[in-house]
Parts: structure tokens; sequence; C-alpha cells
């Protein structure tokens, strides 16, 4: 009789490791699921970040090249000065009389 309940607590303890096995496995790949979809979602959360940072500098970059494209067409007219036209397009004085030269090579 020792030796069924040896065999029988040696089945049950193989058993008890298993299920144990199956719990940690189950709970490895939880934990694993769970990394990978935190690994996406902070990708994705880049993605959009750095999308929108690029959307942002396009409009910045357009509207400097219309700024200085309107203060290219004033000075073609030559009817306004400088400060004029800076104030105008919201262009600096300096950025003005650069583009004046620009305009005359």
């Amino acid at each position: 009789m020792n030796f069924s309940n040896t065999k029988s607590s040696q089945k049950a303890t193989s058993r008890i490791r298993e299920l144990s096995a199956d719990e940690e496995t189950r709970r490895l790949a939880f934990v694993r699921e769970r990394a990978l979809r935190d690994e996406v979602s902070f990708l994705n959360d880049a993605k959009r970040e750095g999308e929108q940072l690029g959307i942002e500098k396009g409009k910045k970059l357009g509207i400097e090249k219309n700024k200085r494209e309107t203060a290219h067409n004033l000075l073609k007219l030559g009817v306004l000065n400088d400060e004029q036209i800076a104030e105008v397009t919201g262009l600096a004085v300096d950025e003005i009389a650069k583009l004046r030269i620009e305009d005359k090579h």
C-alpha cells in the first residue's frame, strides 16, 4: 500500500506541476500579449505624433513661402517701401531688404 500511495502521490504531484506549468504558460502568454499590444499602441501614438508634427511644420513652411512670394510681388510693383511690405507680409524689414537685393540679381 505504501508503494501505491507513493505512486498516487507522484501522479498527483506530476499533475499539479502540469497544471501549474499551464497556468504559468498562460500567465506568460498573457503578459507577452499585453506587452505586444502596449508596443503597438506606443508605435501608433508615435506615428500619429510624427504625422501631426509634419503637418504643423508643412503649414509653417507654406505660410513662410507665401509671405516671401507676396513680398517678391510687392517689390516688383515698386509702389511700397520695405517697411510697408514688412507690415503687409509680417516679414522683418531686413528680410525684405534681402529679398530686394535678390530680386535685383
